[in-house]
């Protein structure tokens, strides 16, 4: 006989009301079950679903499940597996802790409002996600991001949550974009193409822009590989070429452009390229920026500079704030973002440009820009490579 616990659960389940499980202490330490699982609702596609989070020592797993099968799977786990569990619901938190025999008691206490309603699922951020699990993109099936069920890979969670930090970028900047013609994206140093290919997938699959996208490296495997996905994905608009940033005279215009961990001067290249191009976006996170510690210098700043690692990360953001603030001084609008959270990789900042004015100079970014260089005794290589675009007592407004 079904105990009214159970009657319960089952119905919360049905009526989408069951806001989170949380089932721990396991019954057996035979290795079959998770030592936790955690229980939510989450809003798919296809409409509500129950996500079982599975956590292991070493990795975290998920299964999304529909209402009509969750209450069954998660009767079964408390059932079999765990000991002890809180279930959340609008009217009440319920304890439940289950004797040796499977005998359970039931303690109810007023809901504590840690999680959200049902009716804010649209909101949570599995909702947000551009490329959300349960709709599996052929793409990332490929490149072994996704099982062909839609579900990430516990390996490649961090990767998962980079791609759609970066497509949130891109969405944000899509009004800058020309709308009344084709788009031409370049890709410099585009590596493996996880980006590349997740762009492609925004703009031509999802928003269904005519668009051909050019994804350059140097490494001429990685190029094969690439090449070859495309093919095997139909993006007829995606080509990939081995070659070298600076040397690349493959285009006249450009509407955008991103670069990825372009090492030291590459990623200089890089800009001056795209604003050369007339690029209305700019998308770029630097890597290795050498050049800025071997020329800094400040008798004023030794106690920073006098500590190698100190003078290294600071130069990098010295590098940083140097092109931003040349970008401003040509007329870009200029936005330095969080691209990846800090915790997996202190190389986690974007440059994110747009154009304004393409005839306007700012006087005022080109004299602080002109202050700070001074004052650090720096000579930006992305300085010389602008030349004559950058302002000067003639055009200066």
């Amino acid at each position: 006989m079904t105990e009214q616990w159970q009657q319960n659960l089952l119905q919360s389940i049905d009526s989408g009301e069951l806001l989170q499980g949380t089932l721990s202490q396991l019954r057996r330490k035979d290795g079959a079950a998770p030592p936790k699982t955690i229980v939510r609702p989450i809003q798919l596609k296809q409409g509500l679903h129950y996500q079982f989070e599975y956590h292991y020592a070493n990795k975290v797993t998920h299964e999304n499940v529909l209402p009509q099968q969750a209450g069954t799977k998660l009767l079964a786990l408390l059932n079999e597996d765990y000991r002890q569990a809180l279930v959340k619901t609008p009217e009440a938190d319920l304890q439940l802790l289950f004797s040796k025999k499977g005998k359970a008691t039931v303690l109810s206490k007023p809901p504590t409002g840690s999680v959200r309603q049902p009716s804010d699922l649209q909101h949570n951020r599995q909702k947000q996600r551009i490329l959300a699990e349960g709709a599996a993109a052929p793409f990332l099936v490929e490149l072994g991001i996704m099982t062909k069920e839609g579900m990430v890979h516990a390996k490649k969670q961090d990767k998962y949550k980079q791609i759609n930090r970066f497509l949130e970028m891109v969405t944000d900047v899509l009004p800058h974009l020309p709308k009344d013609r084709p788009l031409t994206i370049v890709d410099f140093g585009c590596g493996k193409s996880y980006l590349t290919f997740a762009l492609y997938h925004l703009l031509a699959i999802e928003k269904k822009r005519d668009i051909r996208i050019i994804g350059l490296d140097l490494k001429a495997d990685v190029i094969s590989f690439c090449s070859e996905l495309a093919d095997k994905l139909g993006y007829g608009s995606l080509t990939f070429m081995v070659g070298d940033i600076a040397e690349y005279e493959g285009l006249k215009e450009a509407d955008m452009v991103v670069t990825l961990h372009a090492c030291d001067t590459a990623t200089d290249a890089a800009l001056a390229k795209a604003v050369g191009w007339g690029a209305s976006v700019i998308m770029s996170v630097p890597c290795c920026q050498h050049e800025a510690f071997r020329q800094i210098e400040s008798d004023t700043l030794s106690p920073l500079l006098s500590q190698g690692l100190l003078k290294e990360r600071f130069a990098a953001l010295a590098t940083d704030a140097a092109r931003g603030t040349l970008l401003e001084a040509i007329g870009y609008k200029v936005q330095m973002l969080e691209f990846v959270d800090p915790e997996h990789t202190p190389k986690n900042l974007l440059i994110r440009a747009v154009r304004g004015d393409k005839h306007a100079v700012s006087a005022k970014k080109w004299e602080q820009y002109e202050q700070f260089r001074n004052f650090l005794h720096l000579s930006p290589s992305l300085e010389a490579m602008l030349g004559d675009r950058l302002p000067s007592k003639e055009n200066q407004q």
